[in-house]
């Protein structure tokens, strides 16, 4: 679902969350709203509060202070069995004892609904998911992604308004992992269900939200679309976590749109610091550009958008990764630092690059973002 399809008016409505274990906080002070029909994933590593934020939303493990609503509803003391969701779990948790169309309709099954109906929303369901034929078998007898369409196909069986989904796909191996991400996403468009996904897969966060909230050490680093994220980062977390990013020493000019890397001074993106300040230059493998003879498909011009931010550095490694090789390169002027670069077959093949070879290079100064030392990762 596009954002311009997306019902702009809020569905789930997350103001001041805490939630302490101990001294220790898991979230502090979350603030977050989705929309109607948005698919929303909380993106970010192990420990960060992504689960615990999610558990507070289903009412399995509720927040220390703060309010959610869902559809104008607070919702924030409510136990988990009166509030409108359905969950998917990485483990699946079906029913072992029961044939799956049993574990689809259990859920119905309380809710006081005729066995007729129950039956056709099961089949219904069974056709959905793409399993029309596997209703008599047992979970045993599925392999895992029919188990977690399954799950999924439980989850929604009786039109929850909330779909909530903790790390549905890392229990899959890498083919199936990508195939089921699509079909998920495919069912929720067409469902129109307000969908928040936990994941620490930063693939599966780009390929298959809306907007993604980017969360470290129990706070929100960013909110923003796929794209906003991976092209405009709000911290050198957020750039390191989403994609691979070069970071490299310089210090600021007293311009400021300019930096210095060693001796050089470079173009970027504005920033706010002082001259000479030690900051973090930053940019991703595919904006750093090759020059040379080749560097183009026959007939075109080999232009320099930005002179000043070429660099001569040699070749040190290549690894080649399918659709393109992944260069390291080292130079005098990155001080002992190193970028990594993903080249093209085609220019890697046309320019003749191999390991020990000069080239020049430009640091593309639209993609070049100067981040503060401070912001850092650790490791």
């Amino acid at each position: 679902m596009s954002s311009a399809e997306i019902d702009q008016s809020t569905f789930l409505e997350i103001d001041g969350v805490w939630k302490a274990f101990g001294d220790f906080f898991a979230l502090k002070d979350i603030g977050l709203e989705v929309h109607e029909g948005e698919f929303v994933c909380f993106l970010g590593p192990s420990g960060c509060g992504k689960t615990t934020l999610l558990r507070a939303i289903a009412g399995l493990d509720l927040q220390t202070r703060g309010s959610i609503k869902q559809a104008g509803k607070d919702i924030s003391n409510l136990p988990a069995a009166e509030r409108d969701f359905g969950i998917v779990f990485q483990s699946y948790a079906l029913f072992p004892n029961l044939t799956i169309e049993k574990n689809i309709a259990f859920g119905l099954e309380n809710t006081g609904v005729a066995k007729a109906a129950i039956n056709s929303r099961v089949a219904e369901l069974l056709e959905l998911v793409g399993l029309p034929d596997q209703g008599k078998k047992y979970p045993a007898q599925l392999s895992g992604g029919q188990q977690q369409r399954i799950a999924l196909a439980r989850a929604i069986a009786t039109e929850p308004g909330l779909l909530l989904l903790d790390e549905p796909l890392s229990a899959l191996d890498a083919k199936v992992r990508v195939s089921l991400r699509h079909e998920i996403k495919e069912l929720q468009r067409k469902l129109g269900v307000t969908t928040v996904m936990v994941t620490h897969d930063q693939e599966e966060g780009l390929s298959m939200a809306d907007r993604i909230v980017v969360m470290n050490h129990g706070v929100i680093e960013q909110i923003g679309t796929p794209i906003e994220v991976y092209r405009d980062p709000s911290s050198l977390f957020v750039a390191d976590f989403i994609g691979e990013m070069n970071k490299i020493r310089a210090r600021g000019t007293d311009k400021k749109d300019r930096v210095k890397i060693g001796k050089k001074e470079v173009t970027c993106l504005p920033h706010e610091f002082a001259k000479d300040e030690t900051v973090i230059a930053a940019i991703r493998p595919e904006d750093i550009i090759p020059h040379g003879k080749g560097a183009r498909s026959p007939g075109a011009r080999d232009t320099i958008a930005n002179p000043e931010n070429c660099l001569e550095v040699v070749i040190s490694d290549m690894e080649f990764l399918g659709s393109y090789w992944n260069a390291i390169l080292k130079g005098s002027e990155l001080d002992g630092g190193e970028l990594h670069a993903n080249f093209s077959m085609n220019a890697v093949r046309r320019m003749d690059l191999e390991v020990g070879k000069k080239i020049e290079v430009e640091l593309s100064a639209n993609r070049l973002k100067v981040f503060a030392t401070a912001q850092e990762p650790d490791g």
